[in-house]
């Protein structure tokens, strides 16, 4: 049976399973379970981005979690982020985003905080779901002054700006930055405008008018382009483009080029290297991340460890092994002595923090990371099979890193969110691992399309 979450929470077609009311339900219900440990009174967050298909569940969730006995504190339209860090700082139990990211807004998740503001373990997730239809929870039904209460947060979003600008350095402002901001029409449409204006910068926004069905819809973080052209345009300094739960930052330099998170995560490294503050000179980020990344930091005196995809392993290692700086090559940034999880307004502090201290433009500060050529094509597939039980595809692979040696790799992989194979080849020379991807994505095209 396949696992109902993947790599970043659940998620699927707003109103067809498994994103459905009934799911959402019986989730809220397994999910207040889990978390009443003892006598007292418990409390779940519950915030979403502003996809139109968020009130079917957020109203579902919060009745299955009313029924088991626990209170909810909604928290409206508000960022990922924002999320776990009000389920933190209030001393909730757990925190519910409810949310599809950077997709379109037919679809739409759920994703699941701890009272500590870290995404779950793969253990509890799959506690969570095999509670879902267990009866000893349909067996547990609360009544008269035991079912829970649900609260609606007015103050949240003012809380988290206030926590945002406290991390950006009091001895600096963004006086004189003129800054394209685009909120890709989701969570962030009202808090990151707040943050960078009230910190001084002189803001063009797009993406901050969302009605529910625009969220990234050619706009925010999977689409730079947007900002690029406005940038050069209006003559700005930099842009800002985050996605639509806010979790994720692409910058664009003031000649317009993209600037991503392997880029970020360079510079972010060299700074906080020279100051001292980075634990272990270490950098976590995941296999897709660019050899660029890699070369830079070992330039720099510092070093690159790689997780599986997905910002959750990045924490996990972090959170293990003591380090503070890590993230993707997508955008998430993960700054662990001031957040539990990635935040593009927050990352966007720390990137505009280092400019202003050094007084150095984007495009100088991205100068330090070299790209390595990196293809990457997605295979549609009608189901995920193991690909070491497909001789032909395996004997492509082996001979194609054969080729490679140590001058590049080759990495393919499920997507942990839709019917597709990654197929990424990184090298020297981009028409050889053109080659390689266009070979080995045509052989898993014909056995699995």
């Amino acid at each position: 049976m396949t696992r109902l979450f993947g790599t970043d929470g659940i998620r699927g077609t707003a109103n067809l399973y498994p994103m459905t009311a009934d799911m959402s339900l019986r989730l809220g219900r397994a999910l207040a379970y889990v978390i009443k440990n003892s006598q007292r009174r418990h409390r779940i967050v519950v915030g979403k981005d502003t996809r139109i298909s968020g009130y079917i569940l957020e109203y579902a969730i919060t009745a299955g979690i009313c029924s088991m006995g626990v209170d909810v504190l909604l928290l409206g339209p508000i960022s990922t982020p924002g999320i776990a860090f009000i389920t933190h700082s209030m001393r909730a139990d757990a925190g519910v985003v409810i949310s599809a990211s950077h997709n379109a807004y037919q679809d739409n998740g759920i994703k699941l905080f701890s009272g500590q503001g870290f995404k779950l373990p793969d253990e509890l997730e799959d506690r969570i779901e095999a509670l879902m239809t267990d009866s000893e929870v349909e067996n547990c039904c609360p009544t008269a002054t035991e079912v829970g209460q649900a609260f609606r947060i007015d103050d949240a979003r003012g809380r988290y700006i206030a926590y945002l600008k406290s991390t950006f350095p009091k001895d600096l402002s963004l006086d004189g930055l003129k800054i394209v901001l685009d909120c890709a029409h989701g969570a962030t449409y009202r808090t990151a405008p707040a943050v960078l204006e009230e910190l001084g910068a002189n803001l063009i926004t797009i993406g901050v008018r969302p009605n529910g069905k625009n969220i990234n819809h050619n706009c925010g973080s999977t689409h730079p382009e947007m900002i690029a052209s406005l940038v050069k345009r209006n003559q700005a300094d930099l842009g800002l483009a985050l996605d639509g739960d806010g979790d994720r930052l692409i910058m664009v330099d003031h000649q317009g080029r993209v600037i991503d998170g392997d880029h970020l995560m360079a510079i972010c490294a060299r700074s906080m290297l020279e100051a001292g503050t980075l634990h272990k000179k270490t950098v976590v980020a995941t296999v897709m991340s660019n050899m660029g990344l890699e070369v830079a930091l070992k330039h720099l005196g510092g070093r690159l460890v790689r997780t599986q995809v997905g910002d959750r392993y990045v924490v996990e290692l972090m959170v293990q092994k003591g380090y503070n700086l890590g993230g993707e090559q997508s955008g998430h940034l993960i700054f662990l002595d001031h957040s539990t999880t990635g935040d593009g307004i927050l990352s966007a502090l720390q990137l505009l923090a280092i400019m202003q201290r050094e007084q150095k433009s984007l495009a100088e500060l991205a100068a330090i990371m070299e790209v390595y050529p990196q293809t990457l094509h997605n295979v549609r597939v009608r189901e995920k099979k193991d690909l070491s039980e497909i001789p032909p595809i395996i004997k492509a692979i082996r001979s194609a890193e054969k080729t490679l040696g140590e001058r590049g790799r080759l990495l393919i992989r499920y997507s942990g969110t839709e019917p597709l194979v990654r197929v990424m080849c990184e090298g020297e020379d981009q028409q050889e691992i053109d080659t390689i991807v266009q070979e080995v994505a045509q052989l898993i095209q014909a056995h699995l399309s």
